[in-house]
C-alpha cells in the first residue's frame, strides 16, 4: 500500500532552511509567474534549482533525493533495513508461493546501465490508485509528461522547467464534434499515455480524455461507462496492422475498448470475465496482452478479440505488461512480485521469472533499442534488466518513495532509450529523478 516517507522520517531539529509542505508545491502554469510576480516567481525558481540534486552534488556525497539523512533519525542504511523487513506487499489472493523463489531466475545486479544525471522536485507526480502506476511518459530526452493532482505537467530536462499541458479541475469541453463526446469536471486522472503529440488520460469514474499537446483545449472527451466503480485502468496509444492510430481504454467494468483518432469512433469493444487493469498491443499491432483480477494473462487478436492464448504461472492480479520491439517477447507483471517473460513463439509456459526485492511490479518498459526491460515495484526499487544478456545481469536502482512511472526516451538504435526517468510520489520528497545512458566508447572513438 501507498505510504508517504515523512510519516517515518522525522526531522530530528527544525532548521530555517527547509519551509512547510507548500515549499514543494511550485510549479509554473503556462506563461505566468507565480502569485508575487515575476521577480518572485524566479526567485522560488532558483529556490528549487538549488534544492535539486545534480550529478556532480551526488558524486561529491549528497543524497540522489536530496533527503537529509544527517538531519534525520534515521541513517540511509539503517531505514533501508526497516523497509526491507517491514514493507508489506499488497496481495489480492493468499495462494501459497513457497516455490516461487526458487523458480526466479538468478541476476547479478552489479552493473550500472544508467547512471544518475538529475533529481528536481519542480514536478512531482501524484498517484490516484494505488495499484496504477502508469503515470510517466517520454515523447523525447528533452519531453517529459506525469500526471500531478489535478494536472498533467510537462517537463523539459533541456530547460529544467515545468509547465502545465491539461488542467481537469474545472469544465472539460471537446473542441471537436464529434459523435459521443460529453463535457467532463474535476476528473480524477487515473490512467494516461502519450505517443507522438497524442495524450491519452483515463479517468477514476470511466471518464477518457483525449488532446494533442501542442493544441489548446481537448481534442475529445466522454464518461464511457456512467458507473462510479468503473475506474479508468489503462490506456494505450498504438498502431494497428494497417498503420492507422488507435487509443484502447482498459476499464474495471471488464471491456476494453478501441477507438480511432480522427472522428473517435468507437471501433471495438471486447468484454472479458473479470476486469481489466492492463492492455498492450505487439509491435506489429496484431497481438494484444490483456491482464486483469486473474492468475491468468491472455493473448487476444487484436482486431477481433479472440483468445489466442492463456498465460499460466501467475499467482495473483497481473497490473502491468510491455512488449520487446521485436514482437517476439511479452513481459507480464504481478502482485507476486514477479516479471514472467513469454516467447510468443511458444506460450505454454514463461521461459523465465523475475523477482522483485518488496512488492508487486506494477511498471514495465522496454528501451526502445530492446537492450533493457525496466521493472519497477510499488516503492523503492528499479530493476533495469539487459535483455541482450538473457536477462541474468541487471542495476538495481535503489531510492526511497512510491513510483508513480518509469520511462524510457524514445529513439530508434543508438538515439533510442538515452534516458531513463523514474517519478517519485511523495508529499515531501516527491520528485522526478533523470538517469542517462552509460556508453562504453571504442578506442578509436576519441578521434570522432
Amino acid at each position: 500500500m501507498a505510504h508517504d516517507l515523512h510519516d517515518d522520517l522525522e526531522f530530528v531539529f527544525s532548521g530555517d532552511g527547509d519551509g512547510g509542505d507548500d515549499y514543494y508545491d511550485y510549479f509554473e502554469f503556462g506563461d505566468r509567474d507565480a502569485v508575487d510576480g515575476g521577480s518572485a516567481g524566479a526567485a522560488s525558481h532558483r529556490n528549487k534549482q538549488m534544492d535539486d540534486t545534480s550529478a556532480l552534488d551526488y558524486k561529491e556525497g549528497k543524497d540522489m533525493q536530496g533527503i537529509p539523512w544527517e538531519r534525520l533519525n534515521y541513517s540511509r542504511d539503517q531505514y533501508r533495513k526497516m523497509r526491507l523487513r517491514q514493507y508489506k506487499n499488497y496481495e489480492n489472493l493468499t495462494m501459497p508461493r513457497d516455490g516461487l523463489a526458487k523458480e526466479c531466475k538468478q541476476v547479478e545486479r552489479k552493473d550500472t546501465f544508467y547512471d544518475f544525471h538529475l533529481n528536481t522536485r519542480l514536478v512531482k507526480s501524484t498517484i490516484v490508485h494505488f495499484q496504477l502506476r502508469n503515470l510517466l511518459w517520454a515523447t523525447s530526452k528533452h519531453d517529459v509528461y506525469l500526471m500531478q493532482n489535478y494536472s498533467v505537467m510537462h517537463w523539459s530536462p533541456l530547460l529544467q522547467r515545468g509547465k502545465e499541458v491539461l488542467n481537469v479541475a474545472g469544465q472539460l469541453t471537446a473542441t471537436q464534434n464529434v459523435r459521443g463526446a460529453r463535457p467532463l469536471s474535476r476528473v480524477q486522472i487515473s490512467s494516461m499515455a502519450v505517443k507522438g503529440n497524442l495524450m491519452v488520460a483515463g479517468g477514476f469514474q470511466g471518464e477518457l480524455i483525449c488532446k494533442y499537446v501542442d493544441q489548446p483545449g481537448v481534442a475529445f472527451c466522454t464518461n464511457l461507462t456512467g458507473n462510479s466503480n468503473s475506474i479508468m485502468n489503462a490506456v494505450d496509444v498504438y498502431q494497428d496492422p494497417n498503420g492507422a492510430t488507435r487509443v484502447m481504454a482498459a476499464n474495471n467494468d471488464c471491456t476494453v475498448r478501441t477507438f480511432d483518432t480522427e472522428r473517435y469512433s468507437l471501433i471495438s469493444q471486447f468484454p472479458f470475465q473479470w476486469s481489466v487493469n492492463n492492455t498492450s498491443v505487439s509491435p506489429d499491432g496484431k497481438l494484444l496482452a490483456v491482464l486483469g483480477d486473474s492468475t491468468n494473462c491472455l493473448i487476444a487478436d487484436s482486431q477481433s478479440g479472440k483468445e489466442i492464448a492463456r498465460l499460466k504461472g501467475h499467482l495473483d492480479y497481473s497490473f502491468s505488461s510491455a512488449w520487446h520491439p521485436d514482437g517476439r517477447v511479452v513481459a507480464t507483471g504481478n502482485q507476486d512480485r514477479t516479471c514472467r517473460l513469454w516467447d510468443v513463439r511458444n506460450l505454454s509456459r514463461s521461459v523465465a521469472a523475475l523477482g522483485g526485492r518488496i512488492g508487486a511490479v506494477r511498471g514495465l518498459r522496454y528501451s526502445p533499442d530492446g537492450r533493457f526491460l525496466a521493472v519497477s515495484e510499488p516503492a523503492d526499487f528499479v530493476h533495469v534488466y539487459d535483455a541482450s544478456a538473457g536477462y541474468a545481469a541487471a542495476q538495481e536502482i535503489d531510492l526511497f518513495g512510491e513510483i508513480a512511472g518509469v520511462a524510457f526516451s524514445p529513439g530508434d538504435g543508438e538515439g533510442g532509450g538515452e534516458s531513463l526517468f523514474v517519478s517519485i510520489a511523495d508529499r515531501t520528497y516527491g520528485s522526478l529523478l533523470e538517469f542517462r545512458r552509460r556508453r562504453r566508447l571504442g578506442y578509436l572513438d576519441c578521434y570522432v
